[in-house]
């Protein structure tokens, strides 16, 4: 596995994004486990990417305006839904005193969405990953297989980091309401600008 593979998806992966921010949140409102889940979640979200990727649906999605269009909008839609969502205190910054199974599939549900519906992700596997397969490799689809692999654990472990992290401050944050107030304005504000962003995006 080449250095720079390595380091270009490490920067991917640890840069801000609506996938760290969700999984952050999950820390914050429903602890560890959660946080934990949230990251599972999003790194299972890149798994239709990677088959788009390999079935050549991303290379469609990367020639197609229409379609890069819908998934694109439909991608801001459900952000903004997610800033309603946290502004009513009925989303990502829902507290929660413990983990059952809906709010579990809650979070499973949402941060699988928040990947799936990205459609830079496809162009990520289309145009990023080829670079590190060599012309002569033998088994190209096993190697864009192991890259892939290496960039979803990638996406875990940084994710769950940040989740574990934000868990750890849960205490000294959900028993204040004027700084629950004020994250749940932060991070729907995020989520609107991460939209707006995902909306600018060309292809």
């Amino acid at each position: 596995m080449s250095p720079e593979f390595l380091l270009t998806s490490l920067v991917i992966v640890a840069s801000p994004g609506t996938g760290a921010l969700f999984t952050i949140a999950a820390g914050l409102t429903r602890g560890g486990r959660a946080s934990l889940l949230a990251a599972f979640a999003c790194t299972l979200g890149i798994v239709p990417h990677l088959l788009a990727a390999m079935l050549g649906l991303a290379a469609l999605l990367h020639a197609s305006a229409l379609a890069f269009e819908i998934v694109k909008y439909a991608g801001v839609a459900y952000l903004l839904w997610m800033a309603w969502q946290t502004l009513r205190e009925h989303g990502a910054l829902k507290v929660e005193a413990g983990a059952d199974r809906r709010s579990a599939r809650r979070v499973l549900i949402d941060g699988v969405a928040i990947n799936v519906l990205n459609p830079k992700l496809s162009i990520f596997f289309v145009a990023f990953l080829p670079q590190f397969i060599a012309v002569g490799e033998p088994s190209p689809l096993a190697r864009m297989l192991a890259l892939s692999g290496v960039f979803m654990a990638m996406t875990f472990v940084v994710f769950a980091l940040y989740g574990l992290f934000a868990a750890a401050m849960r205490d000294r944050v959900i028993g204040r309401p004027r700084v629950m107030a004020w994250l749940r304005r932060s991070f729907a504000a995020a989520f609107v600008a991460l939209g707006a962003k995902l909306a600018l995006t060309e292809r």
